[in-house]
């Protein structure tokens, strides 16, 4: 009997930019009884049907994008006479789904760290329940990952979670929904410990791998101040406190390494975050600009991000901190008008945005949009096939629309053809060459000019073209480019380097050492999407 982990993925490229977490804080959720589980990054290279045999375990993590296969792979391990359970953010919405459509035994909803273990053990006694709750754990309940399972020569970044939950609220997300809105954070030591871990075997390049980095705002202070409630105060100075003194150890780690991160535009307001990032050698983060004009940002209840020459100057300021800007924008929401590309593309070269990705709108589970997109299709469903455009995720690929939601004034293919446009513009040699010079030497411009063309190719050239040929051509493109990518983030190993002799090492995991402090917030891992 063998425990395997899959992360379905349609596409493989043999190389991939950045460790799927989920797969090894899973492996070290599997009971010992069970043995070391067999991981299967299909980003990789996709399960062989071999492997599974009957009395296996068989887990997969499924969200929206990758839901199709991922029902695939269970169908499959199913009829091998393996058990199959689901989990992931797609599973916890539609468990019954998993159930039908991937022929899950069981689903386990919320966080697995510790209901993972439990199906696990089930199974092994051929009785398993149908859905386990994972529900939300504290951060001191957050498993630290099994990287001794990893092939450190298949990622560039690997990734490390100090963080879940995100306090806003915005419309295309389901983070603050599905992890909740209270911010768990894990105690820093442990954070710690576990990236010199990474360290020793090779890795230099680690992404924090959280839903906002920045969980208190100076804003969410003051109006805890003006409100005159000293408890919610004291939690989110403590929370900010915790950020500071991660920060704090980060920047005691060896020089050469990088870290990366997602934090919300209100940061650029906050002056000692980002000189405590740039300390930390946190070089860079995702912003979600989502639009460049105040109506853009008030139909995707954004409203507190900025627009304009306002917005171009908030970004030139995580610069003039040392933090570098991979800028996030949507297209297709109803207020965008043709020239609104143009406008887009053209503000984020003038913000200097290092990395900028464009994403076409997507209603996806769990989010207010999808909730209002789907009570408007109840009225006059929209069929593809035999499948309701609100199940997109159930249509073939070769077959499913780019986009869902109808535009007042533009046609999905007249977004698609300026999105794609956008992504060319921006990812131009010039431009490309130009924003390389933020760094240090040649071989780390070279390395930059590289991943600016992989990053456009995994997920423009195959993501956003609808011409068969051309989406062949980049994922060639992108698996050779990947393949050159890799040596240049490939780091000396650093065995000999010591962990930290931390004072309340044996004190419960994700407890401040602390009580007061200040604040500061973040979003997800080094390439993401609009989250489902």
């Amino acid at each position: 009997m063998s425990v395997h982990l899959v992360n379905p993925s349609d596409n493989s490229f043999g190389t991939a930019v950045i460790t799927p977490r989920w797969l090894f804080v899973l492996a070290a959720a599997t009971p010992r009884e069970a043995g070391d589980p067999i991981l299967v990054d299909e980003s990789l290279e996709q399960v062989v049907p071999e492997s599974i045999h009957p009395g296996d375990i068989v887990g997969i993590s499924v969200h929206t994008g990758n839901a199709l296969r991922g029902y695939q792979v269970g169908r499959m391990a199913r009829s091998r006479g393996a058990w199959v359970v689901y989990g992931g953010i797609h599973a916890t919405l539609f468990p019954e789904e998993a159930m039908e459509r991937g022929q899950a035994h069981a689903v386990v909803t919320g966080d697995g760290d510790v209901a993972w273990g439990q199906a696990v053990t089930d199974c092994l006694a051929g009785k398993p329940e149908k859905i386990y709750e994972g529900g939300r754990l504290e951060g001191s309940q957050f498993l630290p990952a099994r990287w001794d399972l990893m092939d450190p020569a298949k990622y560039m970044w690997a990734s490390v979670q100090t963080i879940r939950g995100c306090p806003k609220h915005c419309s295309f997300c389901s983070v603050w929904r599905t992890d909740g809105q209270k911010p768990r954070q894990r105690n820093h030591q442990r954070v710690i410990d576990e990236i010199i871990t990474l360290r020793r075997i090779g890795f230099r390049f680690i992404a924090l791998a959280d839903d906002n980095f920045y969980p208190v705002t100076l804003t969410d202070l003051r109006l805890a101040r003006e409100q005159n409630n000293t408890a919610k105060l004291e939690e989110l100075t403590a929370i900010r406190a915790e950020r500071f003194q991660l920060m704090e150890e980060l920047a005691k780690l060896p020089k050469d390494m990088v870290f990366y991160t997602q934090i919300t535009m209100e940061a650029g307001e906050d002056g000692d975050y980002l000189d405590a990032m740039r300390r930390a050698n946190i070089k860079g983060a995702l912003v979600g600009v989502e639009a460049v004009t105040p109506e853009g940002l008030k139909a995707v209840f954004k409203d507190w991000n900025y627009s304009g020459e306002a917005l171009a100057r908030q970004l030139q300021t995580f610069k003039q901190h040392g933090v570098h800007v991979l800028g996030s924008f949507i297209f297709g929401l109803p207020t965008d008008k043709p020239e609104t590309f143009d406008a887009t593309v053209e503000m984020a070269l003038k913000a200097g945005v290092t990395f900028a990705q464009f994403v076409m709108m997507t209603p996806f589970p769990g989010t207010v949009d999808f909730v209002r997109w789907e009570k408007e299709q109840a009225k006059n469903p929209t069929m593809v096939g035999d499948v309701p455009i609100t199940r997109y995720w159930l249509i073939p690929i070769d077959v499913r629309p780019k986009m869902f939601t109808p535009h007042p004034t533009m046609s999905t293919d007249e977004i698609r053809e300026r999105t794609q446009k956008v992504w060319d513009k921006f990812y131009t040699w010039g431009p490309i060459w130009k924003r390389s010079s933020c760094t240090p030497n040649l071989r780390a411009r070279i390395a930059f000019v590289f991943l600016s063309k992989l990053y456009r190719q995994m997920y423009a050239g195959t993501g956003i073209s609808t011409d068969s040929a051309r989406r062949k051509k980049s994922k060639a493109w992108a698996r050779w480019t990947a393949h050159q990518c890799k040596k240049l983030f490939q780091a000396r190993p650093m065995p000999e380097l010591p962990s930290p002799a931390w004072e309340n090492r044996h004190s419960p995991v994700g407890q401040p050492a602390f009580a007061v402090g200040d604040g500061a917030e973040v979003s997800g891992p080094f390439v993401v999407f609009p989250k489902n």
